[in-house]
């Protein structure tokens, strides 16, 4: 992923498409950004039977222009330490830990696996888009 970001020239980084599609730089900073907010869940879940978790939407919860002010090199760091942290956590789960449930008001199902699917696929989601901004002709928006 972060050699994908690196590839996206520099003067490109955070040019948006349209004002209101996310630029590589806030698509890569995104994948960093979330990485706390599933540590936590995941402990809610493990610590507590059936909790209820609460739904978080960039566009709903933080300004508009929000990960543009980030530092890209400080989130990739980040996202590399933290990304390692969180596959040894996942790796040291039982069969059973992976099956524990909470309530989510979007989903009629969400356990620790859904979770970290569901976290896998935004990845991917981000990683297109950020491949898009890179490959958009020098002269397009």
């Amino acid at each position: 992923m972060i050699d994908l970001v690196n590839d996206v020239p520099s003067d490109r980084l955070k040019r948006r498409p349209i004002p209101s599609k996310w630029s590589a730089h806030e698509h890569a900073c995104r994948l960093a950004a979330v990485q706390p907010l599933f540590m936590s869940r995941l402990d809610l879940m493990l610590r507590e039977p059936g909790p209820v978790i609460r739904p978080y939407n960039p566009v709903d919860d933080d300004a508009e222009d929000a990960l543009l002010a980030v530092d890209l090199a400080e989130a990739m760091r980040r996202y590399r330490c933290e990304r390692a942290e969180m596959v040894a956590r996942l790796g040291a789960l039982t069969p059973a830990q992976w099956e524990c449930s909470a309530s989510h008001p979007e989903y009629n199902a969400y356990s620790i696996f859904i979770m970290f699917r569901h976290l896998a696929l935004h990845d991917l989601y981000h990683a297109y888009r950020i491949e898009e901004r890179l490959l958009e002709r020098s002269g397009d928006p």
